[in-house]
């Protein structure tokens, strides 16, 4: 078991001062429409626009920004179904170093184009029989490439974080942070950047209904491993949170609830048909919660509340999305 590195505020601004000129500063997008069918004041943190289409970008910036000269001449490694492996890909070519990453055999197929068109070297896996993290162990040490995990680093963590902060920076004090939750990196970032910024905000994670590790590890006080749950939300097909992640959330999210793949559905045509935007599944999950509600018993109170919510990403292949809005 590795030591759990404490984080704060701190580690969030220091990686938004490392990124600045690297990373987007994208838009918060509004909608007259969305905040009349939430009773609130909705602001969608559009992290579709981000390069290489996701927030993974910051973190996976922020981690090989600080690699030494002799991290740097191995290059890096990591494992990722898709939007962290393109983030590591380009963060990799834009520091001139090398990128190996281990990608599940069903990913999409827009995002292993994409790593492999930012030249990373993508090494195939099958999610429901191999163990990722084992692998990346196995091949960190035999090619003595630093590995950079999509969600349990400090470094991501603290680079994912900076989206809240711009949006804080941008809108003022929110009541209510609504952010998707996959292994916990933006989920922890952003609670790491709520608590300085607007420290009376409410956040609260949200992750798809098949997949509710993350909840079920928040109400027990301990990390639920659930094994690869069956979600269209394949960016948090994750079966455990990581233990730095683990430790913010325990410590600055009031809750998790869960929306179903239907709902997501539902979101990415409203994304679509009233906003103008392309959001892929996984990025749908926040606005899901505060558009359709919460699929399960928790409740997420935001009549007349100032609410920010995350969109994640927008990496969806448009056969994919065009089979999903109009089933």
């Amino acid at each position: 078991m590795q030591d759990t590195i404490e984080l704060s505020y701190s580690d969030v601004e220091q990686a938004a001062a490392r990124i600045e000129g690297a990373a987007h500063r994208t838009p918060v997008l509004r909608s007259r429409t969305a905040d009349a069918m939430a009773g609130a004041q909705l602001f969608f943190k559009a992290e579709n626009y981000q390069r290489m289409g996701a927030f993974k970008f910051r973190g996976a910036c922020n981690a090989i920004s600080k690699f030494s000269e002799a991290q740097r001449q191995a290059g890096v490694l990591t494992f990722s179904s898709g939007n962290h492996a393109q983030a590591i890909a380009l963060s990799a070519r834009l520091a001139g170093i090398k990128a190996a990453i281990i990608m599940p055999k069903d990913a999409p197929e827009l995002k292993v184009r994409a790593t492999q068109g930012y030249g990373g070297e993508v090494i195939f896996y099958d999610r429901y029989t191999e163990n990722r993290e084992q692998i990346g162990a196995r091949l960190a040490q035999e090619r003595g490439m630093t590995l950079i995990p999509p969600y349990d680093h400090p470094d991501v963590i603290a680079g994912q974080g900076t989206a809240a902060k711009e949006l804080f920076d941008e809108v003022g004090e929110l009541d209510i942070l609504l952010v998707p939750l996959g292994g916990g990196g933006l989920l922890a970032g952003c609670a790491l950047a709520a608590s300085k910024l607007s420290p009376n905000c409410t956040v609260i994670g949200v992750e798809p209904e098949a997949g509710n590790d993350g909840q079920q590890s928040l109400r027990g006080g301990r990390i639920v491993d659930i094994g690869v749950p069956q979600t269209i939300a394949d960016g948090a097909q994750t079966s455990h949170l990581g233990q730095h992640n683990f430790a913010v959330i325990q410590k600055l999210v009031s809750d998790i609830v869960t929306v179903s793949d239907a709902q997501l559905v539902e979101t990415m045509k409203f994304f679509a048909e009233r906003m103008k935007t392309i959001v892929e599944p996984t990025g749908c999950l926040a606005a899901a919660a505060a558009l359709y509600g919460a699929s399960d018993a928790g409740v997420v109170p935001m009549a007349g509340k100032k609410v920010g919510i995350l969109i994640s990403g927008g990496n969806v292949d448009l056969a994919r999305f065009s089979k999903l809005v109009s089933a």
